[in-house]
């Protein structure tokens, strides 16, 4: 996609201007740019049935069901999407989602699914100043549980929260985080760290065994044991 066609994007509600990078319009809040063509990767309107760069069918759809899940970080409505081959769920009004366990397993194993995911962009990072966000661990869409808060592939940066058996919620922005990381080879990375710790992890569990078997017993003028007094027994009394 040319620099000139991603200025050339307007919102379709209002026809304000909107830049490549934007998902809602400045002016109007309405959606914007935030579906990807899986034939060119251009960036295409919410609702567009074709993409304007080369004329392909978009590749993420909308659930029309009338099913709404709320959303465990702000409570707004959730519905299902697809993008590209993954099906996920996507919040109206903070843009989070959620993918089940096996689509995100998927999303990470395949180069298709993730080339869908890659053209949105990631959410802008602000600086926070000396006091952090508060920690809010939040409930698993599925068994209402709160989830587990990782760093995904321990050092991609992307916070995600994660009940195991049922899928993964992610911040608006994280999920280009995330298959950027994976692109990027994140996780050959972590594995070649987390390979490193365990034999670090062996050579120094081996270096205190090997320690503890030279340790013996202090030698010394009070050093008895049980042979010792015997042969002083024997020179004393004559006995064999």
């Amino acid at each position: 996609m040319s620099t000139g066609s991603a200025q050339a994007l307007r919102c379709p509600s209002c026809g304000a201007p909107a830049p490549p990078g934007a998902t809602r319009c400045e002016y109007c809040r309405s959606r914007l740019a935030t579906v990807s063509c899986a034939s060119c990767f251009g960036l295409l309107f919410e609702r567009a049935a074709f993409c304007q760069h080369c004329g392909a069918p978009r590749a993420r759809t909308d659930d029309l069901s009338e099913q709404r899940t709320r959303c465990p970080a702000c409570r707004g409505d959730m519905r299902w999407i697809t993008v590209g081959p993954t099906d996920l769920l996507e919040c109206e009004t903070c843009d989070g989602t959620w993918v089940e366990a096996a689509a995100f397993e998927r999303l990470c194993a395949d180069r298709e699914n993730q080339a869908a995911v890659l053209p949105v962009p990631a959410a802008p990072r602000t600086v926070m100043g000396v006091q952090a966000e508060r920690v809010r661990y939040r409930p698993c869409l599925r068994c209402g549980k709160l989830m587990n808060r990782i760093n995904f592939g321990r050092m991609s940066g992307a916070i995600v929260d994660v009940c195991r058996g049922h899928g993964t919620f992610l911040d608006r922005g994280e999920l280009h985080q995330v298959v950027r990381f994976i692109q990027e080879g994140g996780l050959d990375r972590a594995r070649e760290v987390q390979r490193q710790e365990l034999v670090e992890g062996r050579r120094q569990a081996q270096q205190i065994e090997r320690a503890s078997l030279r340790v013996e017993p202090a030698a010394g003028p009070y050093a008895w044991n049980e042979r010792w007094l015997s042969d002083l027994l024997s020179a004393l009394f004559g006995r064999e």
